[in-house]
């Protein structure tokens, strides 16, 4: 660096950052990055297509574990590795262990595609087969942004960044339709669809990825990985069983087991800490959290992901539970149409995740990703304003605008934290982003499904029960159906099932019914208006928690300081002000010569 300048010098051509290559690079990485995120909303749509295929009901109470763990298994295996396979990354080569994961991700994509085992079986083998898949894929996340960072200079980042992005958001959406498309077809196709990408990129990748980034010989951490994989695996898992009610209660909050799990998994997390402070090569360097833009960026997206993780669920409910029957569409037509209905949340990543991406390489991280945040929070308290039965003028407005301000902050925030990481740390560093990301996400869905359920839970039993003895249904079976526990209508709903249809025919009491009651109990209109008012409730509490958290990351991202860029040797050489090129935000890029 010319202190004179502030100018970050290269002093000779570097190998894997020719003009190609980049591009061949970007585009690589980008396609293992969609072909995962296709992969964990797929099965959203599709899952009522697989329990069918595999004989097995969903929403019978002893198959509510087998639903939870096809439906997370996935996110939650890529949450934990990610910090350990980045690591891995960095003393072995990113590429080959990003090669490995297209490898391993396609394996277990054409098993899951030849699933031949029905019931509890079938269930079984799907949920192994998705963890493993889940392994894949947490190789190509936690290589793929530093085999970018590797390959372009530090001002074009940003751009990169924003492009690799789109797949990731665009990912969530298409795979929403796919679902939507194939599993009425043939659910297997669910699955079988990855396997073409999937073997054209690990051929692509074997052939012109290189490894260029910077290794050191190191030895793993056997003591601080273990500690981090039961930590979390405890505390994401946790979380998870906390959606299942238990002990008379409509969630599982009160499970001593859901406790233990989460407090031991964080006190395993306190450990794993404690190791690494200890160990002469830790999994993670803990002493990264000292560059603020590092530490800032990962908080600010930890709170981001916190806000908008039980986003998608909650407005994929919204439509299926409420809007859409209302609107002319059976149940079972709802899984789809909910992913068409949402294309403007994708296509407002699309326009402003590139464009934010090429202007935080000019402008510097600070601005956008703070003001992309206040955009995003603003829109929370906007939705609340909507009525039930909406307008799809304003909704489409509403998640657009949302979509805007998420793109402005993603490709910033994910360029600056890169940016400021040392060059044998970058697996590790993008690690933690995608940890603390992913963790915040299964976090934010089990708290948006607990406060809408509580908020069911106040007004839905009485409506419920004063809305079927009205339609004939005897007082004990609707005591009986009133009773059951809200989250099995969410469910229910959100699988594309008319939830008072599933709740009243293991009584036996439909044939009982007249024809026009029977029809209006199992029709289009009944369960939404029944459950508009205590689900609003519920949802305007789950968008106040969500601007709150964006609102904290609003203040975390402003306070990200200086623009840090790290371009000199590995961790430990000269670590500190020797190794950073420090910009004031805003005033222009940061100008990299070649020489």
């Amino acid at each position: 660096m010319d202190k004179r300048s502030g100018l970050v010098t290269r002093t000779g051509a570097e190998p894997g950052r020719g003009v190609h290559y980049k591009w061949v690079a970007l585009s690589n990485t980008t396609l293992g990055v969609l072909m995962v995120t296709v992969n964990q909303s797929i099965l959203l749509i599709s899952l009522p297509d697989i329990f069918r295929g595999i004989k097995l009901n969903p929403l019978t109470p002893s198959n509510t574990s087998y639903f939870l763990w096809v439906f997370m298994g996935f996110t939650l295996v890529t949450a934990v590795l990610v910090v350990s396979l980045g690591r891995v990354g960095d003393m072995y080569g990113r590429v080959r262990m990003y090669n490995l994961g297209f490898a391993v991700f396609t394996l277990f994509s054409v098993l899951l595609s030849v699933t031949w085992m029905s019931g509890a079986a079938g269930a079984l083998w799907i949920i192994v087969m998705r963890v493993f898949q889940g392994v894949g894929g947490a190789f190509l996340f936690a290589n793929s942004s530093a085999i970018l960072t590797d390959a372009f200079p530090a001002d074009e980042r940003g751009k990169a960044m924003g492009i690799n992005g789109i797949a990731a958001v665009s990912g969530s959406f298409i795979g929403l339709v796919l679902g939507g498309i194939l599993g009425p077809v043939e659910w297997h196709l669910v699955f079988l669809v990855s396997v073409p990408f999937g073997l054209f990129g690990t051929i692509w990748a074997y052939l012109m990825l290189k490894d260029n980034g910077v290794r050191v010989p190191a030895q793993i951490d056997w003591l601080g990985n273990a500690a981090f994989g039961v930590g979390l695996v405890a505390v994401l898992t946790g979380i998870v069983y906390s959606l299942l009610p238990y002990g008379g209660h409509p969630t599982g909050w009160t499970n001593p087991w859901v406790l233990l799990a989460i407090f031991g998994g964080l006190a395993v997390l306190a450990l794993f800490v404690y190791i690494e402070t200890k160990v002469p090569e830790p999994m993670f360097r803990l002493r990264l959290f000292r560059i603020r833009a590092f530490t800032a960026g990962n908080i600010a997206a930890l709170l981001a992901a916190l806000g908008r993780g039980g986003l998608q669920f909650m407005l994929i409910i919204w439509l299926q539970g409420i809007w859409l029957p209302q609107h002319g569409y059976s149940f079972s037509q709802t899984p789809l149409w909910a992913g068409i209905f949402l294309l403007p949340f994708t296509a407002g990543f699309l326009v402003m995740g590139p464009l934010a991406g090429v202007l935080s390489d000019r402008l510097g991280a600070r601005g956008l990703a703070t003001a992309g945040l206040v955009v995003s929070g603003a829109s929370f308290l906007l939705l609340e304003l909507l009525p039930m039965n909406f307008n799809y003028i304003w909704f489409a407005l509403l998640i657009f605008v949302f979509a805007l301000g998420m793109g402005m902050f993603f490709s910033p925030n994910q360029a600056s934290v890169m940016n400021s990481l040392p060059p044998d740390q970058r697996g590790a560093g993008a690690g933690m982003l995608n940890t603390f990301q992913n963790s915040a996400t299964v976090l934010s869905m089990g708290l948006f499904f607990t406060i809408v359920t509580l908020g069911l839970a106040a007004g839905l039993p009485s409506h419920l029960f004063l809305g079927l003895r009205a339609q004939g249904v005897p007082a004990k079976a609707a005591h009986i159906v009133a009773s059951e526990p809200p989250i099995g209508s969410l469910f229910s709903a959100f699988l594309g099932y008319n939830p008072v249809k599933e709740l009243l025919a293991p009584l036996g009491v439909l044939q009982h019914l007249k024809h026009a009651q029977l029809a209006y109990l199992t029709g289009r209109s009944f369960f939404p208006k029944l459950i508009e008012q205590p689900f609003a409730h519920g949802l305007g509490l789950a968008f106040d928690f969500a601007a709150g958290a964006t609102l904290v990351a609003v203040l975390v991202s402003a306070l990200r300081g200086r623009r840090y860029v790290h371009e000199a040797g590995p961790a430990g050489e000269g670590e500190d002000a020797a190794q950073l090129a420090e910009l004031d935000e805003g005033n222009g890029p940061v100008p990299v010569r070649a020489t």
